[in-house]
């Protein structure tokens, strides 16, 4: 009995390894090994972060009593707020269209450069996506000057008015979305470049043969080839741009009378300048479940025409 239990023994043993041996040699679980790494990473630099801020925002001003939602119900009886919801939405969603626009006009232009000249215009085209965004932002600042402004004395050489360009709400939005899409195009336009050196040839020149014009060749075949390219790009710049910080604060500290504020910026003044720090978390998450939203409904439809090719 005691030879045959240890021969049991051993071969339960050996299936174990066996099946030890079979799961380490599976490229899924090599590939989470490897990746282990960067996953505990992201969960302590990204996950904890991210769920002490929701705890802070479920405090009180003090941070010493527990207040639930509370923080998030007064933030919705402020006008404020709306204002704040309303103007980052306009600031990331114009902001973006007006990128991904240009991003792929200057990208059929390098395009069609000879292959000599692109590498020249790749790198002065991405001089202000390479720029720290602070630094350029100054730069704009001097040229918006409500006193040595640059582009109002060019105006006045035309014969047009000075432009309150941080002074008056509607121009100062204008102000900041510009600077935006200013240091976020040429990021469109790389993504965009790369994506039309990789639509196969041949299907220009079958387009071509058929009869199609100009425009056509762009909707019928670019636009098909590089849409997940697009989904995508647009996806990163509207969280990227959602979340702005730098050209806001630098440019009109979400003035006047807070016409510019992100949420980001509005939660940088409550929490921080104000000293109300759980209130201020309460700001920041609300771009949680609006980015959510947008990556859903673009990562949907990236999934659904995936499954239908």
């Amino acid at each position: 009995m005691a030879d045959i239990a240890a021969r049991n023994t051993a071969i339960l043993e050996g299936n174990r390894r066996g099946g030890l041996h079979r799961l380490m040699q599976r490229k899924s679980t090599i590939a989470f090994l490897m990746a282990l790494p960067l996953i505990v990473l992201l969960g302590v630099l990204v996950a904890y972060p991210a769920g002490y801020a929701v705890w802070l925002s479920m405090l009180n001003k003090s941070m010493t009593k527990f207040v639930g939602f509370g923080n998030f119900e007064f933030l919705f009886k402020r006008a404020t707020f709306w204002d704040v919801f309303f103007q980052s939405c306009l600031f990331a969603i114009s902001a973006v269209i007006f990128k991904a626009i240009i991003g792929f006009v200057v990208a059929h232009f390098v395009h069609n450069i000879p292959t000599k000249g692109q590498r020249k215009w790749r790198g002065m085209l991405l001089v202000p996506w390479v720029i720290p965004p602070a630094m350029s932002t100054l730069a704009w600042l001097w040229l918006f000057d409500p006193s040595y402004s640059a582009i109002n004395w060019v105006l006045m050489h035309f014969g047009i008015d000075r432009i309150p360009w941080t002074g008056e709400a509607n121009w100062a939005r204008f102000a900041v979305i510009l600077v935006n899409i200013w240091v976020g195009a040429p990021f469109f336009m790389i993504m965009y470049l790369a994506a039309l050196k990789s639509v196969p040839e041949q299907l220009y020149e079958a387009a071509s043969i058929d009869g199609a014009t100009w425009w056509q060749r762009i909707w019928y075949v670019t636009l098909p080839m590089m849409r997940n390219i697009i989904a995508i790009t647009a996806l990163f710049s509207l969280i990227v741009t959602f979340a702005n910080f730098d050209i806001v604060r630098i440019l009109t500290a979400g003035g006047p009378l807070n016409a510019t504020h992100l949420f980001a910026t509005w939660a940088f003044k409550v929490g921080i300048e104000s000293g109300d720090i759980p209130l201020g978390a309460a700001v920041s998450l609300f771009m949680v479940p609006i980015l959510a939203v947008a990556a859903a409904f673009i990562l949907r439809d990236i999934t659904k025409r995936g499954s239908e090719v």
